[in-house]
């Protein structure tokens, strides 16, 4: 597989949100906003980028019966830098996203790239397929947020497009559910007609 399909196939053949169905809980929590979205995909791209590339590193070297805890403690470590360095440098988003950047340890996009890919594959295509599916989760995490806040708060990036306050509901979980659905078959479809 060439490192451009590797690539491509987080972002559109196996999105993690839109096709694999995987990470719902930040997906459905975090995007009341597009920025909110964004901060969140970003911080797990970060997350599952470097720890593909440890885990591809150190997967020969641990034996069967402890490697998922091994993958959890290497995740968990990058999930602790980047909770020291949104805290230095972006406290506003950390605040925002709170409990759900923890989480990012136990996330099953992060866990899944780890045992499914990382444990078997080159330190160079386990980083691409860090990438593509960081970027697939980023993107859809911020599609879903901006709408969302099209729709509930009738804003683009916190900037105020109309006087009214838009449609409550989109704000609050059901139009996350809403809004998430609606997505899915729209990729779906699209991606149908791309391949």
């Amino acid at each position: 597989m060439s490192k451009l399909s590797l690539l491509t196939s987080g972002i559109i053949k196996n999105n993690p949100t839109f096709v694999l169905v995987l990470g719902m809980c930040p997906t459905l929590a975090t995007t009341t906003s597009a920025i909110n979205g964004f901060g969140m995909g970003v911080a797990t791209l970060f997350v599952l980028t470097m720890s593909n590339i440890v885990i591809s590193l150190v997967a020969t070297q641990v034996p069967d019966k402890v490697r998922i805890p091994v993958y959890i403690v290497v995740i968990a470590a990058f999930v602790t830098i980047l909770q020291l360095l949104m805290q230095a440098f972006t406290p506003g988003l950390y605040a925002t996203l709170g409990i759900f950047i923890p989480l990012i340890v136990v996330n099953c996009i992060v866990l899944g790239r780890a045992e499914a890919y990382a444990s078997k594959n080159s330190v160079t295509d386990s980083a691409m397929d860090g990438i593509g599916s960081g970027i697939g989760f980023t993107l859809a995490l911020t599609v879903i947020g901006l709408v969302r806040e099209i729709l509930g708060s009738a804003s683009i990036f916190g900037v105020k497009f109309m006087d009214s306050d838009g449609i409550l509901a989109f704000v609050l979980a059901p139009g996350a559910f809403i809004v998430l659905g609606y997505l899915m078959v729209l990729f779906n479809k699209l991606k149908s007609k791309i391949s």
